[in-house]
């Protein structure tokens, strides 16, 4: 077969919108052989760059990438508000891109102080930290915020499914999204990686102006340790995950005042933090 790709679309912006998945021809295996096109969703790498210093390559799908490089540089301590953030400027290559960040002096030189290798992938969210005080670190808790209606979290999964317009053509990614307090979807991000959908979806938010602390955010995805020090650097007072969370990111939740709840397929809502 000669036929690899396919496009779906000239051009993207890679700041405002994530582009359509290629389709790519394959053979099905078995008697008859038949030959299929089937929507693959796309992935590039990013590199980041602050005040001209190379600091992180992450595994990216391309699409709001400035609300990526703001959410990552928040959620990651790069900055600890986007005040700091004063530009940026990215530019694409044939497989990559490139975002080079400005930032103010006081933050450059914490980053300096506190310098860590990042050489991330789409799989592992603490790749590169080189101390276990990077992996635990210490945050600054929340102030409680008042939990979700239970009829905001009725039917959620289905208007999560709709929102995900990419992952419905291609699968293989995962969605970060902003519910308001009537549990309407505002805001849905996706990305192959998890890490990198809630990192949008931060960016987003701040773009957007919307309080963090009003409404929830969803995880399509397991809950990670690392996904509770982002929503809580950022600010987001409730977190809904449809994958059940471990032990230990319950602890930090509820440590760190951030509500976490979990939405089974099949049953009820459970809030994990706060403690009953």
């Amino acid at each position: 077969m000669n036929d690899p790709v396919i496009p779906l679309s000239e051009a993207c912006d890679i700041n405002t919108a994530p582009p359509l998945p290629d389709l790519f021809c394959y053979q099905a295996l078995g008697e008859e052989q038949t030959v299929g096109h089937f929507a693959l969703a796309s992935e590039s790498a990013l590199s980041i760059s602050y005040n001209g210093i190379n600091q992180a390559v992450m595994m990216v799908t391309p699409g709001n990438l400035e609300d990526f490089v703001r959410g990552f540089s928040l959620s990651t301590g790069m900055v600890h508000s986007f005040r700091e953030i004063y530009d940026i400027e990215i530019t694409a290559a044939c497989e990559s891109h490139h975002a080079a960040v400005e930032i103010s002096n006081r933050a450059f030189w914490a980053m300096k102080q506190n310098r860590r290798h990042l050489a991330g992938t789409s799989g592992c969210g603490i790749c590169g930290v080189e101390a276990l005080e990077q992996a635990l670190p210490q945050l600054e808790p929340l102030q409680p915020a008042p939990l979700p209606r239970t009829s905001s979290l009725e039917g959620l999964r289905e208007r999560i499914r709709l929102a995900q317009v990419a992952a419905r053509q291609s699968g293989a990614l995962h969605a970060a999204l902003y519910a308001n307090p009537a549990g309407e979807i505002v805001l849905c991000r996706e990305d192959i990686g998890r890490h990198n959908a809630l990192d949008k979806l931060i960016g987003a938010m701040a773009n957007d102006d919307i309080d963090p602390r009003e409404g929830f955010a969803v995880m399509t995805s397991r809950c990670s340790l690392e996904l509770i020090h982002k929503a809580v650097r950022a600010q987001i007072g409730t977190l809904v995950t449809l994958s059940a969370p471990t032990a230990l990111t319950v602890q930090w939740a509820r440590r760190n005042h951030l509500n976490l709840i979990h939405l089974p397929k099949h049953s009820p809502a459970r809030c994990y933090s706060p403690a009953p």
